[in-house]
């Protein structure tokens, strides 16, 4: 039994979910988003979503918890905004942007410039005497997942010096140098 597809999904004032042909839409101020789903059925019942699944097969249990989850997120998405914050960790390491573009100095011989999805804010924050920060904010939070970890992946940070990009409270595994 989902313990996580059992609850519901308490819809915030100023949201509204539309269930139509095995999708759901969710619209809100910040924006809309729609999922496609399947294995489970899905109805809006006194200002909750409820996830139900019609038997017990593997399937169907499986995405159970996984179609609530999607939906809570998509939810709190259009509503609050999803955020995640990148720390560049280095000695010459730099952020900036020029509204959607990206242009970062990560210690190889040239910039890497990335063009950011639309739908994707970005901030760069660079004060002195402290590591660069590039602030992601969307409504969508799989989009702002997907842009971080792409970021991330162009300098992971190492186990040795932490050199590299990393999430902003990411704890890193140190490992000692060589001994003498």
């Amino acid at each position: 039994m989902s313990r996580i597809g059992n609850n519901p999904v308490v819809i915030p004032a100023g949201v509204t979910v539309e269930i139509n042909d095995n999708v759901v839409t969710v619209k809100g101020k910040l924006g809309e988003l729609s999922q496609d789903f399947s294995a489970v059925t899905m109805k809006v019942e006194e200002g909750n979503v409820i996830v139900e699944r019609s038997s017990e097969k593997k399937e169907e249990k499986a995405k159970h918890g996984l179609y609530r989850a999607l939906v809570n997120n998509m939810i709190e998405g259009v509503s609050k905004g999803w955020t995640k914050q990148l720390e560049l960790v280095g000695v010459g390491y730099r952020a900036s942007n020029q509204g959607q573009k990206l242009d970062l100095a990560l210690g190889f011989s040239h910039n890497i410039v990335i063009d950011v999805a639309k739908e994707v804010i970005v901030e760069t924050v660079s004060d002195k005497g402290k590591n660069p920060i590039i602030k992601l904010t969307s409504h969508d939070k799989q989009l702002v997942g997907q842009v971080a970890a792409k970021i991330r992946g162009f300098r992971p940070p190492e186990p040795y010096k932490g050199k590299g990009v990393k999430f902003v409270g990411e704890e890193l595994r140190r490992k000692a140098g060589k001994s003498a």
